[in-house]
């Protein structure tokens, strides 16, 4: 159990440490707004990178995660949490804030754009392994649910407004200088986390028989692997993410141009009205868990998140139809998604045991990122051979598949988590074993 349990809950919003916990991750999340078009800005207008030297820069921002498992195994044994949230957010900062000055010693290299995107994925992931144990720490068991949803919807709330500032910060500032504001976010973000009173769990005293980081690794992989939540979990997030990618937004975005015919208003529109789905299903998620079902919530959520990319994929007609269905599509997926990962999330966090959530996450971070970019290569390849219109309805249906990880497992019987309750894997409404014994 995490010491936080063992204080009485209380609301959210009357809750100073959580509010500046979320601030700080939402002013940090309109930031990353800003990098992911200033970083390919810069790349393709100042440098005149190609297409190819894009996609590496894409590439190596995610590349880091393909070692969290193992650094996930490394987090476990250090006590204090927060202080590499705190460093990983300046690091972020400091290697973002090289780029306008580089840029003011008119020194912008290729490389050093690949070397920004390289490390800052690399303090994400430190950031990432760090964050379960802090959220546990941090929030009442019984409102993790409500938790998620907030920091959800700060998540949603930037991918609705976000774009948009960064585009106008990219034209007014020019794309280096614009860089200058998400480091500054990340400043902020560690400035708030810092400042946040929270007594960490102990970890065991380091002596000649404790495990190996090598052994600490494999034991947390076996762990997801026996454990009959996060198992089926695993198997989902991976699939559904790995055919959301066949489908993704690049392919989404040429099909509405070159298929539909639409502008790139008419494209930025319509994903402008869908991305709204996204803050709506943050907001919803809590009264969905509580009527459906913690468990009902996450197998809704799988299934609407990917299937809606079909609709998309049926488009047609008019002018003001086509824009219509791109719309509707968004929306849904984005009301979804939020569903899937709020309620998925405070799961997770139920039913795994503090010594292990570093690890966890690790083993997450690096099979489900893992499948993203293999997912998106398999989607060029399906989108050359049999067409646009076919990889969408591809990525639909092979996403929704995934909820058949969720019905051989035991979540949709999952009500809700057991408030004070242990973190191993107990809930409420379920038969969830212990994964000790496998």
């Amino acid at each position: 159990m995490s010491a936080v349990d063992e204080q009485p809950p209380i609301s959210l919003s009357h809750d100073r440490r959580f509010r500046r916990f979320w601030a700080g991750q939402t002013i940090s999340q309109f930031g990353d707004r800003i990098s992911e078009l200033a970083l390919p800005f810069i790349a393709v207008t100042a440098l005149g990178a190609s297409a190819n030297q894009v996609a590496w820069l894409t590439a190596l921002i995610w590349t880091p995660n393909l070692a969290a498992i193992v650094l996930g195994a490394w987090v476990d044994r250090r006590v204090h949490k927060r202080r590499l949230m705190v460093l990983a957010d300046l690091v972020r900062g400091a290697v973002l804030l090289s780029l306008p000055v580089a840029h003011l010693l008119d020194a912008v290299t290729l490389g050093q754009l690949y070397a920004v995107a390289l490390l800052t994925g690399a303090a994400a992931v430190l950031f990432n392994t760090s964050y379960p144990a802090f959220f546990v720490g941090l929030v009442p068991r019984s409102s993790y649910v409500e938790a998620n949803s907030r920091l959800s919807a700060g998540r949603a709330l930037s991918q609705v407004a976000g774009p948009a500032a960064g585009g106008g910060l990219v034209q007014l500032l020019t794309a280096p200088v614009a860089v200058a504001v998400d480091a500054l976010s990340y400043v902020v973000s560690a400035f708030l986390v810092g400042r946040i009173p929270l007594v960490e769990q102990p970890v065991p005293a380091d002596d000649a028989s404790a495990p190996t980081l090598l052994r600490r690794t494999r034991e947390g992989m076996a762990f997801v692997v026996r454990h009959p939540v996060l198992r089926a979990a695993l198997g989902c997030v991976v699939t559904v993410n790995f055919f959301t990618f066949v489908a993704g937004s690049g392919l989404l975005v040429l099909f509405a141009n070159r298929t539909l015919g639409l502008s790139a208003g008419s494209v930025g529109l319509a994903m402008g009205i869908g991305s709204t789905g996204a803050l709506l299903g943050a907001v919803v998620a809590p009264r969905v868990s509580r009527r459906a079902g913690l468990g009902s919530a996450v197998v809704v959520g799988a299934v609407l998140f990917p299937a809606s990319i079909g609709i998309a994929a049926a488009a047609g007609g008019p002018l003001v139809a086509r824009v219509g269905v791109l719309a509707a599509s968004g929306f849904l997926s984005g009301v979804g998604v939020m569903l899937f990962d709020v309620n998925l999330n405070a799961l997770q966090a139920g039913v795994i045991p503090d010594g292990m959530r570093s690890r966890v996450a690790g083993v997450f971070g690096t099979v489900n990122y893992g499948a993203r970019p293999l997912g998106a290569v398999v989607g060029g390849l399906s989108a050359t051979a049999f067409g646009l219109r076919a990889t969408l309805l591809v990525g639909a249906v092979g996403g929704a598949l995934s909820v058949l990880w969720l019905l051989a497992s035991p979540i949709p019987r999952i009500r809700a988590l057991v408030p004070g309750g242990p973190g191993t894997g107990n809930a409420a409404d379920t038969t969830t074993p212990d994964p000790a014994a496998g």
